[in-house]
């Protein structure tokens, strides 16, 4: 079986409406990277300045090796409140989800997330993104 390499997590919030300032009040917590649509953003930094087609509030983990979703996830979310009328008016809001980035050294590779993570996801209505790259893949 193959070995997990590196993984990376990011809470993501996307928005017409999505008020940077606004959620990181709401949330208590700072955002790794912020943009209200409409405005001027350079990220990824490498490219040119461009106009946000959205608004995007997004909350990242370091790049760890080996498999660390369920840690990365789970420090993510403990920051932040657990208030679930918060989260289900945040949910019907905006589009929420937590992208997930697993690089593999080879192919068919398995992971796996604790219940407990699983359900702290699932009553917050967060959708759960697996990006499953392979080793060469850029990453950090």
């Amino acid at each position: 079986m193959a070995e997990i390499v590196q993984s990376s997590s990011s809470l993501r919030f996307f928005g017409d409406d999505l008020d940077p300032a606004q959620l990181t009040k709401l949330l208590a917590g700072q955002p790794t990277y912020a943009v209200r649509k409409g405005d001027h953003h350079t990220y990824p930094p490498n490219r040119p300045p461009r106009v946000a087609q959205r608004g995007l509030w997004r909350l990242s983990s370091e790049y760890d090796k080996g498999d660390q979703l369920d840690h990365q996830i789970a420090g993510i979310l403990k920051t932040l409140p657990s208030d679930l009328v918060i989260w289900a008016g945040l949910v019907q809001r905006f589009r929420v989800d937590m992208l997930c980035g697993v690089w593999l050294d080879e192919t068919n590779q398995g992971l796996s997330l604790s219940p407990q993570t699983l359900h702290i996801l699932g009553e917050r209505g967060i959708k759960l993104e697996l990006d499953m790259l392979p080793r060469n893949a850029e990453g950090r």
